[in-house]
């Protein structure tokens, strides 16, 4: 969790406000409304289901690019999430899930794919890559391989793209949610 926050704020730091308007490999949204939908929710939601609390609603309609800063903010507000989950109590019990117990770890496990997939979206909309190491690669591929169903019964992840290529473990979790790890390319020509 901490490396993908690391990486997420990173890669925030790359976008250019004359990008916000460039699509990107969720074909629903453009750069800035998938950039408001991962701080929302890989930042804010990621610290609210920590304390198991509601993400507050002024927060979700809210244009987080309209700040010039927005990245610094994000970048602090992971730090604050990754923080939230440091307390051994928060990974006991249930959290609610829009009506549903669930267990705090399956939770985390369904918020890391969305800070890092996310992450990568981002990242190869704006030329930059998504960093990942081979350790943090592997966990990310058995929360896939473990929730890929259930994440494409919800409309979360597309079938699996066939990924042959293994320099980069993280290209083939990427692969592995429905992504197609050469969109950029595909995007350019």
């Amino acid at each position: 969790m901490k490396e993908c926050a690391a990486e997420a704020a990173r890669v925030a730091r790359g976008v250019g406000a004359d990008q916000l308007s460039m699509p990107t490999p969720c074909t629903e949204f453009d750069l800035r409304a998938l950039v408001n939908h991962w701080v929302l929710h890989s930042s804010y939601g990621l610290e609210c289901r920590a304390l198991r609390r509601s993400i507050p609603e002024e927060l979700r309609d809210r244009d987080f690019t309209t700040d010039p800063e927005w990245a610094e903010a994000y970048a602090a507000q992971l730090d604050r999430a990754v923080h939230a989950w440091t307390d051994p109590g928060v990974w006991e019990g249930e959290i609610d899930l829009s009506g549903t117990s669930t267990p705090a770890p399956v939770v985390a496990t369904m918020l890391l794919p969305e800070l890092a997939l996310h992450g990568w979206d981002v990242a190869v909309a704006t030329g930059q890559k998504f960093r990942m190491s081979a350790a943090s690669a592997a966990t990310l591929q058995q929360i896939i391989d473990s929730g890929a169903q259930r994440y494409r019964a919800y409309d979360m992840f597309a079938q699996a793209v066939a990924w042959t290529d293994g320099t980069d473990p993280f290209l083939r979790v990427v692969a592995a949610s429905g992504r197609n790890p050469h969109w950029a390319s595909s995007i350019r020509t």
